[in-house]
């Protein structure tokens, strides 16, 4: 090995001199482009800052939320038909507020939570038949609103 670098010290120190002279070269070039164009440079180093920082904010202040746990709850519903004594009573009551069968039939479509659409649809009536029952129900129960009138006749005992 020794002899093979003595017989090529000259070629080596020749290219190691070519070596040296390209790295100047290149740091000389560097330099120049610096130099030539400093300004764009500078504003290049600032707009690559400044989107490192944007991105590293943006990741810092947006977090993603913590999962969201759904529970499930099941409850029994236990549905009671109405008995006989239930049903005369409805009866009774009925009479006593002057409500026909067509709406008291209306009153427990409401109570389901159907539409005047959907209950005009059910009872095979026109839409305006459905509101007319509605308003009639309305001023025998002295309410205002369904929801209103819905509770009244759970209070008094007409729908289940």
């Amino acid at each position: 090995m020794r002899r093979f670098l003595q017989t090529y010290k000259q070629v080596f120190l020749y290219a190691a001199s070519l070596v040296a002279l390209l790295i100047l070269l290149q740091v000389l070039q560097y330099k120049f482009v610096l130099l030539s164009h400093s300004y764009e440079i500078y504003i290049f180093c600032i707009a690559i800052i400044f989107t490192g920082l944007g991105i590293w904010l943006a990741l810092k202040l947006v977090k993603p939320k913590k999962e969201i746990e759904t529970i499930v709850v099941e409850k029994n519903v236990y549905v009671t038909t109405p008995t006989e004594e239930d049903l005369q009573q409805m009866e009774v009551q009925r009479q006593k507020l002057g409500l026909s069968s067509r709406e008291t039939e209306v009153l427990q479509l409401m109570a389901e939570g159907l539409s005047n659409q959907e209950i005009a649809d059910r009872l095979f009536l026109s839409l305006a038949t459905v509101k007319t029952h509605s308003s009639n129900l309305f001023l025998k129960l002295d309410v205002k609103r369904r929801t209103q009138a819905v509770e009244k006749a759970r209070q008094l005992g007409l729908i289940v």
